[in-house]
């Protein structure tokens, strides 16, 4: 349940993405305000660091990375870890895909991604696009071959 206070956020297709500012590994922070007009984006927010699911999806798109910067997008990983956590993560897995750390949850809030009572993120991607419009929203673990499509078509 939630409390009084908090609202369910669900986002759809065509709704302007929620802007924030968050802790990234391996650099000091990130604006989603700052690729608007540059570059698309995805946000992937994914449970919990060092899980199999979780590093499968984070070890994909760092396989795949190189493809997405040629289409134009940026690729995020988001958690509620702490940026010492992502980066045993990242460094164990050898990853490459950049890491947000969502420790207080409020990126997660403004997504609709993070799970009810917990200080935790449901499996949901989001692609935005260089207006900061949203073009896609998956629940679950997308295939890296329909995301390149998709943001290869924008």
């Amino acid at each position: 349940m939630t409390s009084p206070e908090e609202t369910l956020v669900n986002l759809k297709v065509g709704d302007k993405a929620p802007d924030f500012s968050a802790d990234l590994f391996p650099k000091n922070a990130i604006s989603l305000s700052s690729f608007h007009g540059k570059k698309n984006v995805i946000l992937a927010f994914y449970p919990k660091d060092n899980t199999p699911g979780c590093t499968a999806e984070m070890c994909a798109f760092s396989s795949d990375l190189a493809s997405f910067e040629s289409a134009d997008t940026a690729v995020f990983g988001v958690s509620c870890d702490s940026l010492e956590s992502h980066e045993k993560f990242s460094t164990k897995h050898n990853l490459t895909v950049p890491l947000i750390s969502d420790s207080s949850g409020s990126v997660g809030r403004l997504y609709g991604a993070l799970r009810e009572g917990r200080n935790s993120a449901n499996r949901k991607l989001f692609i935005i696009d260089k207006q900061g419009n949203l073009i896609h929203i998956h629940d679950g673990m997308p295939t890296m071959t329909e995301l390149l499509k998709i943001v290869q078509s924008l």
